[in-house]
């Protein structure tokens, strides 16, 4: 079972690594399109955007979600910092397909378009990385008090594990 563990988390680390870098670098790189690019220009750095996204970024995005999903199940880490992660990680797939959103009004304007600015992405990327870095090396006791009373139990049906965050 600890082998399954670490396989796992490297697994996971290893794509985070990747989707990390990649909600990072395509913002950079889509801002490198200017209007005034000639034809051959822009179907290279469409070309290069498009992949990346469909071929590194989004499988790289899968394997991070399922991997953590898996490690969330093995290791039983059912607590409230490990709730507070999932929502940061809900911020990074709305970045993720903001950024998708991107890449495909890029492809619709035929080099009619000009960028949107990175840094407000890139800042927003670094954020919720960074935030999710201390949450999962802090691990800190996050009270249940701030979490609803409805939230909290199982409204008269079984919960799917046996532990419950005190």
């Amino acid at each position: 079972m600890m082998l399954a563990i670490t396989i796992v988390k490297g697994v996971h680390i290893a794509a985070l690594l990747l989707w990390g870098a990649g909600l990072i670098g395509l913002p950079l790189l889509l801002a490198e399109h200017r209007r005034d690019d000639g034809q051959i220009q822009y179907q290279r750095i469409r070309r290069f955007t498009h992949y990346g996204y469909t071929h590194l970024l989004t499988p790289a995005a899968v394997v991070a979600v399922a991997a953590g999903t898996a490690l969330l199940f093995l290791r039983g880490v059912f607590v409230p910092w490990m709730f507070a992660k999932l929502a940061l990680v809900a911020g990074l797939v709305a970045l993720h397909a903001w950024i998708g959103n991107l890449v495909v009004r890029m492809g619709e304007h035929n080099n009619r378009r000009q960028p949107s600015p990175p840094l407000p992405l890139v800042i927003a990327g670094l954020t919720l990385m960074t935030c999710i870095l201390l949450l999962v090396l802090g691990k800190p006791d996050i009270g249940t008090d701030i979490v609803p009373d409805w939230l909290q139990s199982p409204r008269g049906r079984q919960l799917p594990v046996d532990e419950v965050p005190s």
